[in-house]
């Protein structure tokens, strides 16, 4: 499996291609931790099957262990019974033999299978620390790579802000906003100079229908003046006297 291997091959294989590019080892490290997870499931099975096999080779010797056991005793009980009368000596000297060599032989296989248990049991320790690594190990890449790929986004958006505002030329920018001021201002004060001719215009024609509407008031005033004095008999005194003045 040689998981650091890997690794160091994850982070350093085509560098020189990847290095200007954020995707590159992004993907190259989404891939890696993919292939690192499909190795702890190895690793987990493999695990599973030598843990099998100690828990088999616990059981047998406990089996072997106990068949030595059993044994000891028929071979007791055999020289029991041929001490106490139940069956001839010699027979149960034969028989207490041949369950001791049974004995011998199942307390070999248990002291064989109690190594193998101890052996398989050092090997499912070392299995399950390097299993229990690896997976934390992964976790802690996950969540690297999670936080790896926030400040991948932060930083695309600060990079294409900041060309954004590099791009902007603000001396031009400035210099088209006094043109357009000036230009308002030029056109404000156009309108002002217009509003100003027209009052004046309008002024000078005030000033004559005032004069018009005077004059023509007074004449109206001695016309009616005179109807009214024709009217009452009054006539013109002044105007009589004149004309009825003797020639000098």
């Amino acid at each position: 499996m040689n998981i650091f291997k890997r690794i160091f091959r994850l982070f350093w294989a085509e560098t020189n291609n990847a290095i200007e590019k954020l995707e590159e080892p992004i993907k190259m490290t989404e891939q890696g931790i993919r292939d690192l997870k499909k190795d702890l499931n190895k690793s987990i099975e493999a695990l599973a099957s030598v843990k099998a096999m100690s828990i088999k080779a616990g059981k047998e010797k406990e089996q072997y262990a106990n068949k030595a056991k059993d044994y000891e005793r028929k071979a007791m009980l055999l020289l029991q019974k041929g001490q106490n009368g139940q069956m001839p000596a010699a027979d149960a000297d034969r028989l207490a033999k041949e369950a001791l060599t049974r004995k011998a032989e199942n307390a070999k296989n248990a002291a064989r299978a109690a190594a193998e248990h101890q052996k398989l049991q050092t090997n499912v320790n070392n299995m399950q620390g390097k299993v229990q690594k690896l997976r934390s190990n992964i976790g802690s890449w996950e969540n690297e790579l999670k936080t790896l790929k926030s400040r991948v986004k932060v930083s695309e958006a600060s990079k294409k802000l900041n060309k954004q505002l590099s791009d902007v030329d603000s001396s031009s920018t400035i210099a088209m906003l006094e043109r357009m001021r000036e230009k308002v201002d030029q056109e404000e004060a156009l309108a002002d100079s217009y509003e100003q001719l027209a009052l004046e215009a309008t002024s000078v024609d005030d000033e004559i229908d005032s004069a018009i509407g005077q004059l023509e008031a007074a004449s109206s005033a001695d016309d009616d003046l005179l109807l009214l004095k024709q009217k009452m008999g009054m006539g013109d005194k002044t105007a009589d006297e004149t004309t009825d003045a003797p020639d000098a």
